[in-house]
């Protein structure tokens, strides 16, 4: 999108602000203009609040110095409310390279309409003054780390505060592993000491706060079916091989076949029971089937299968 949008009516606006008699600065606030987008920011600062009267020096200006990347949202959008907290802590990940603006668009509506914005939440990602990139809409968080480290990658040779902030930050090069999340530290800890229901616990934290974070999604299947295959019942096959419908019987020895690793087995043994049951129990021998799908990938050829063959039972 860049070259398309017309943020001439912004600029003149911010110029207008900043022109306009000021009664000066608050005991112990910043200095009038606050500092120049090129100098180097403390730490913290790589999330900021920018309104109409803001946004020439706090997103243009900074924007020639390194992308900025805009997050227009509102108090009353339940999506914003999912995507924010994952921008601002990859932000504070990037350590400077590049920066996010967050906008409130109810509190800033010329902003909303000089982008030509149709929904919230949109993220813009600009350089140089100009919108480079967008998206719109809660995206995973690995394509929003591929979509950041791509919009890096391709101004990194442009925008010379890009380089700088990677030198001050120790500029850990392309192959180096990223930054632990605590939060997964917390969780693994937990599941490294046999504490099912603690890593449970750790990891449906974080989807409360992300509830699009694929990887706590992931972990916690996996967190839930060891917890299970820890107590499976080494009998549980022959039992559910002599009683077909009882449905109870046949969780278990599916948990117990995939853990031996006969995930066939385990597939179509769930499908099957679908097949026979009816009402609030094919619900629930469907839903654990999925859950046993999601400890593998998605495209993963047993999965797809296995999927092919519930549908064909259930429709």
């Amino acid at each position: 999108m860049a070259g398309a949008v017309d943020l001439s009516a912004l600029r003149a606006r911010a110029d207008a602000s900043r022109t306009a008699p000021s009664p000066g600065p608050a005991a112990g606030g910043p200095p009038p203009g606050g500092s120049p987008p090129d100098a180097p920011q403390p730490t913290g600062s790589w999330v900021i609040d920018v309104t109409e009267q803001t946004f020439q020096t706090e997103v243009l200006e900074r924007s020639l110095q390194v992308p900025v990347v805009v997050d227009l949202w509102a108090t009353w959008c339940q999506p914003c409310k999912q995507l924010s907290p994952l921008l601002e802590r990859l932000a504070e990940e990037g350590r400077g390279t590049w920066i996010l603006a967050k906008i409130d668009v109810d509190a800033n509506p010329r902003i909303s309409q000089a982008f030509g914005v149709q929904s919230i939440p949109t993220v813009i990602a600009l350089a140089g003054g100009q919108p480079v990139e967008a998206f719109s809409g809660v995206q995973p968080e690995a394509q929003i780390r591929q979509w950041i480290a791509a919009l890096i990658t391709e101004l990194r040779d442009r925008l010379p505060g890009i380089k700088a902030a990677e030198q001050a930050a120790g500029a850990p090069d392309e192959l180096a592993e990223p930054p632990e999340d605590p939060r997964f530290t917390a969780a693994e800890d937990a599941l490294d000491r046999g504490d099912y229901p603690g890593a449970e616990a750790a990891y449906q934290e974080i989807l409360a706060s992300e509830p699009a974070n694929e990887q706590a999604a992931a972990a916690l299947a996996q967190v839930r079916f060891l917890a299970r295959a820890e107590q499976a019942d080494p009998a549980a096959v022959a039992k559910a091989d002599a009683d077909p419908d009882d449905l109870e019987a046949q969780f278990a020895a599916a948990d117990a076949e995939l853990a031996a690793d006969r995930v066939e087995q385990a597939f179509n043994r769930l499908v099957a029971a679908v097949g026979r049951a009816d009402g609030e129990d094919r619900d629930r021998a469907r839903e654990h089937l999925v859950g046993l799908f999601e400890l593998f990938a998605p495209d993963d050829p047993g999965v797809t299968a296995a999927r092919r063959a519930l549908a064909r039972v259930l429709f």
